[in-house]
């Protein structure tokens, strides 16, 4: 199995919950599982994971063996060299930050492997659980079954918080290496494809022209593609637009 990113993995541990402790319980109680949906909550104050629902449904492990090491490391292996380096970059990025921790987060579309071997489509969710003195102690993820995803070469992934853009702007040189988009890329290129000039982009997001052209020109290389139109047609033909 791929290890955890090597930032990552000096966080976290191969301690599984205590399903039978209070804070346990209370959070079974208090947070919301929806179906083929999984929960966990890791502690980095306590260096274990302090909650986890829903594992054995969606990817065969027991809550109770279930820790944040094997999270990371069941990622099907054509998707982790990106994972473990977003979960690394992302961690780096979080850490850095003083206030409003509690609303940053990010979202990546991926593989896990069940404990079967077999491949499991899903989108993944990680934001910050708690926080003390301007340090974030606990980080909270949700992992939900999606079959409607259509994984292609390319990995999608999204920042959230008041950073947001600094964040993705931040993650998208460092990630340039690997096959992969930001929901901003994203969402560029959907417009580009149903006709709109980078200036009518541009109006669309508030940014100048030029600000699109960083966005969507870096792509050429990227995806190894030589124009608009190519662009595009590699955004259908990789499920990057439906």
């Amino acid at each position: 199995m791929e290890q955890a990113g090597q930032f990552s993995k000096s966080f976290v541990t191969d301690i599984p919950a205590d399903l039978g402790s209070a804070a346990a319980r209370h959070f079974r109680d208090t947070i919301p599982k929806f179906p083929e949906e999984a929960v966990y909550i890791y502690s980095f104050k306590e260096g274990k994971m302090i909650y986890a629902h829903g594992w054995e449904e969606i990817l065969g492990y027991k809550d109770a063996e279930i820790s944040m090491l094997t999270i990371v490391s069941i990622t099907s292996p054509e998707y982790a060299p990106f994972s473990n380096e977003l979960n690394d970059k992302a961690l780096r990025f979080i850490l850095s930050k003083t206030e409003d921790l509690e609303k940053y987060s990010f979202t990546i579309e991926l593989k896990k492997l069940h404990k079967n071997g077999t491949p499991v489509p899903l989108i993944s969710k990680v934001g910050v659980f708690s926080a003390e003195n301007g340090q974030v102690t606990a980080i909270i993820g949700h992992s939900q079954i999606n079959h409607s995803i259509n994984l292609g070469k390319v990995m999608r992934y999204a920042a959230y918080g008041p950073g947001k853009s600094e964040f993705e702007e931040d993650l998208n040189k460092q990630l340039f290496r690997h096959y992969a988009i930001s929901k901003k890329e994203k969402e560029a290129v959907a417009l580009v494809a149903r006709g709109y000039s980078f200036k009518e982009v541009a109006d669309h997001f508030n940014v100048s022209p030029s600000a699109i052209e960083k966005r969507i020109i870096p792509m050429y290389k990227r995806f190894g593609v030589k124009s608009l139109t190519h662009l595009v047609s590699f955004a259908y033909d990789n499920h990057i637009l439906p």
